[in-house]
């Protein structure tokens, strides 16, 4: 079992930064990939950002490529999201995951959540 603590959620004006973290617990050393995923009220889940443990290669969606960066300690309990030029289309419950499985980075294959944390850019 992983369990998986978000933090660094808030308000910022767009144009600002803010930095998420996620912190891991448990049983992660089968961990195949993490990252983190948001969902704005009404709109699906979009993957956001993920790093593969095997070499720490990386994969961003397209409206943030550019703009955050994802990051992994190398102890594999600290995951890291740098955000940039932040815009409202940013808003948004942001959410670490982690998986161990071939489709690792898909969502519906992705093994643990956290609860999430809340992002609100303001205009």
């Amino acid at each position: 079992q992983v369990q998986l603590v978000e933090s660094g959620g808030g308000s910022v004006q767009a144009g600002g930064s803010l930095t998420l973290s996620c912190a891991a617990s448990g049983h992660t050393g089968s961990d195949r990939c993490m990252g983190w995923f948001r969902q704005a009220p009404g709109k699906e889940r979009e993957r956001v950002a993920i790093i593969y443990t095997d070499g720490r290669s990386t994969r961003y969606g397209d409206s943030v490529k550019g703009r955050f960066a994802i990051s992994l300690d190398n102890t594999m309990t600290t995951v890291s999201l740098q955000m940039n030029s932040l815009n409202a289309e940013d808003t948004g419950t942001y959410y670490c995951a982690a998986g161990n499985g071939v489709w690792c980075g898909w969502g519906y294959a992705m093994d643990y959540w956290g609860k999430g944390t809340l992002v609100t850019i303001s205009s």
